[in-house]
């Protein structure tokens, strides 16, 4: 038979609860014990939705549950804890020390570098080594759930990191120069004792996610991989599966050809093209082949005829009994139900997906194989009535969106002048000092602001109160700047939710769900919004705030937008047309933004590009098509102004030497990027390409709640300085400060400007 199998659940819950408990217990509202017991209701709810549903006893998917970050779980589980860690309680002290920083009576460590996980939205905890690491099985966490699940009559298989990519995912500690590849031969006992301890506990497969096997491996993987796997299949009693996904395995299929493992798992909503290579792989080496063939990413319906038809291909060649339905990856990336939708328009309902209901889609492919496609009869009509309904849909197609596509020349991609020009037309206008400081945009969203906005959503408030309130808001927010001697202020955005759900809110051919929320990184959601069709700007969104706060002080306002290949990337995005398509349609409603705004007074708009290395495909020889794209996306969302108007940019967690020269190729006034938890190794690429334009390394970590002092912001400006001309610096934090309460954020922005003083004084 069939089976209908997964990955991985999300995490959060139908209603965030792991997000409230977790926030509960770092506020001290809720202790240690509850955290816990918390914590194992809402696994055994997942679980039991996955058995009910008709997920394969087995394989429904156990340690895919984690507090903070998985790669974070794996650090405790092979006892990874850096040196300055060590010292605080094990493990929830320590735990979330690493994950958020920790300051508190005497105590003061940094969080970790938080990287992006793959090209999703999803953020990553980086392994850091030392070439002396040991490793040993600290934490029991993959044991203790297989029991847990166990103890609940639900068989599981776990999911762990494989000892490549976790090692390959990782770096090398500060002043140390090594590849932590090196150190596998240390990783594996313990990997081999993990494995014995779950199949002494009743695992009969156990899951072990590769994704690193999408990328371009260097020669000396196919040993490494050839080895690791060599001693992990020997250990009795024990089935792998290895799980790549996120792209196509392409040469490195041959590594996986020779792994002596008894299941392999494929991404089908990435790389389709792959399913006839792989299935001979897998008849020649007699595997479990798991396919991927609903999309773990995305948010609508999958064409079911279309995956029957796939997984028959398979079954036919492997038989039935070697083969597993699955999601494309674990359905972390995507929401836990449409159950709570019940405000969206209901031709757009109909055409989704989300984690519980492609529970529902696996159970339907397996049983259409196993019992013939007479049994699943009903659920393959309404699909494929939903299915042509999208097709046909006048919702999709806007003809003046596709007009305008059409007039787009050249000249819309470029500023009028240089650089250099630009400068000193600004210098002029703006009239700014040396070190510059200005925040990256979001002040913090406080208990009363979310209060406040969930008034105006219930009724509760008129429109013409929550304005009186935002207004009151933002007079404190830039009072407090001119307080602290910030230079060029921002709002302070109180009015928006999220900074690309506000955008969609106000721009046709998007879509909003209530509940849709997906884990960015530790208790951070985001709730993307939903693009369905093309993509238009009925009117101005966000010039009466920005002008409004220009008029209530003399010094520069920077105008806040999202860039178009953000807003892409951190939306669900319709899979009937080119994403550049779809990027392009929305750099035109954004060009009309920032013009609007330029003509408002507004003399400074930063564009934010957080997500284009994000976007970055997983092989190098997909990357020219798609820099190409993003970088016209951009230049076309922002060349619209004069010389005089400054035009900011922001990226965070990004491998700059990967993208430098597209980041060139923006001609952006000035950048602002996340640095401070890379040791500044991202300035590298600064200095060694020769960046010209204005620049802004973050000189402080905003994801956790710790408030550096200004010596060691002094430390690091000065650092900056060894890579980057002074006349170019900006001096300001590493991204929105949204997440933050007041009390830091004061702190924190008091000493950045208290140090910009100081550099300048000294020039």
């Amino acid at each position: 038979m069939v089976f209908a199998t997964n990955l991985g659940f999300p995490r959060m819950g139908g209603n965030r609860e792991l997000k409230k408990l977790v926030e509960n217990y770092w506020s001290g509202k809720v202790d240690e014990k509850a955290l816990l017991s918390g914590a194992k209701t809402i696994r055994t709810e997942h679980w039991n939705i996955q058995k009910n549903a008709g997920v394969q006893d087995g394989h429904i998917p156990a340690n895919d549950f984690s507090f903070y970050d998985q790669v974070l779980d794996h650090l405790h589980i092979f006892n990874v804890i850096p040196q300055k860690y060590q010292g605080l309680q094990f493990p929830l002290e320590a735990y979330f020390a690493m994950g958020r920083g920790l300051q508190k009576e005497g105590i003061d460590v940094p969080a970790m570098e938080m990287k992006k996980w793959f090209d999703t939205n999803y953020h990553f905890i980086v392994p850091e080594f030392t070439s002396n690491q040991e490793f040993s099985l600290r934490s029991r966490k993959p044991i203790d759930e297989f029991l847990e699940a166990k103890a609940a009559g639900i068989k599981t298989r776990p999911v762990l990191i494989g000892p490549v990519s976790f090692l390959r995912l990782g770096k090398a500690a500060k002043g140390q120069n090594f590849e932590p590849i090196s150190l596998l031969d240390k990783l594996l006992p313990v990997y081999e004792e993990l494995l014995r301890e779950l199949v002494s506990a009743g695992a009969e497969w156990v899951q072990l996610d590769e994704p690193v096997l999408t990328f371009d491996l260097p020669a000396e993987a196919k040993e490494q991989y050839r080895k690791a796997y060599a001693k992990l299949s020997a250990v009795s009693g024990v089935k792998i599966l290895v799980a790549n996904y996120f792209g196509r395995l392409g040469d490195n299929l041959d590594i996986v050809a020779n792994l002596p493992v008894s299941g392999l798992h494929i991404d089908l909503a990435r790389a389709p093209e792959e399913l006839d290579a792989v299935v001979k792989v897998a008849k020649d080496k007699k595997l479990v082949l798991s396919l991927g063939v609903i999309n773990g990413r995305n948010i609508w319906k999958a064409d079911l005829d279309a995956a029957i038809k796939i997984v028959k291909k398979a079954s036919d060649v492997l038989g039935s009994d070697n083969v597993l339905v699955a999601p494309s990856c674990s359905m972390l990336h995507t929401p836990h139900s449409l159950e709570a939708e019940v405000k969206m328009d209901k031709q757009i309902l109909d055409w989704l997906s989300f984690s519980v209901q492609k529970l529902d889609e696996l159970v339907v492919i397996a049983k259409a194989i196993n019992q013939g496609e007479d049994a699943v009869k009903e659920a393959l009509t309404a699909n494929r009535a939903s299915m042509n309904a999208r097709r046909t849909s006048p919702l999709i197609h806007n003809k003046d969106v596709q007009a305008e596509m059409k007039a787009v020349t050249e000249n819309m991609f470029k500023r009028k002048s240089a650089f250099a020009v630009r400068a000193a037309a600004q210098k002029t206008k703006l009239n700014l000092p040396s070190f510059p400081t200005t925040t990256v945009g979001s002040f913090p969203q406080t208990k009363e602001v979310r209060v406040a906005r969930q008034k105006l959503k219930k009724g509760e408030w008129t429109q013409a109160e929550y304005e009186t309130f935002i207004k009151a808001e933002t007079d404190k927010c830039i009072r407090f700047q001119e307080k602290v001697g910030l230079d060029m202020l921002v709002h302070g955005e109180f009015e928006r939710n999220d900074m690309v759900e506000y955008f969609g809110e106000n721009l046709k051919g998007y879509v909003f769900s209530q509940n849709g929320w997906v884990q960015s990184y530790g208790s951070r959601c985001v709730k993307p919004p939903i693009i369905y069709g093309d993509v238009s700007r009925p009117e101005p969104m966000t010039v009466f705030w920005s002008t409004y706060a220009q008029k209530q002080t003399t010094k520069p306002m920077k105008g806040m937008l999202t860039g178009p290949v953000t807003m892409l990337q951190w939306s669900f995005v319709r899979d009937d047309q080119p994403r550049s398509d779809t990027a392009f349609q929305l750099a035109l409603a954004i060009r009309k933004e920032v013009q609007d705004l330029e003509a408002a007074g507004i003399p400074a708009i930063q564009i934010d590009e957080p997500a284009i290395r994000e976007g970055l495909p997983l092989r190098h020889s997909d990357w020219e098509a798609y820099l190409k794209w993003a970088a016209r996306a951009f230049l076309l969302s922002s060349t619209g102004v004069e010389d005089t108007t400054q035009i900011h940019t922001h990226m965070c967690y990004s491998d700059f030497n990967d993208i430098f020269s597209t980041i060139q190729a923006l001609d952006a006034d000035a950048i602002t990027i996340e640095n401070s938890k890379s040791d500044l190794k991202l300035l590298h690429a600064f200095e060694q390409y020769g960046y010209t334009n204005g620049i802004g390394p973050g000189l402080y970590d905003i994801h956790s709640p710790r408030v550096p002092s200004q010596d060691e912001m002094r430390e690091r400006l000065q650092e900056m300085l060894k890579y980057l001309k002074k006349d170019l610096v900006w001096v300001n934090p590493d991204c929105g400060l949204k997440t933050r309460g007041w009390p830091e954020t004061e702190k924190a922005l008091d000493n950045m400007c208290r140090v910009a003083e100081s550099f300048r004084a000294a020039k």
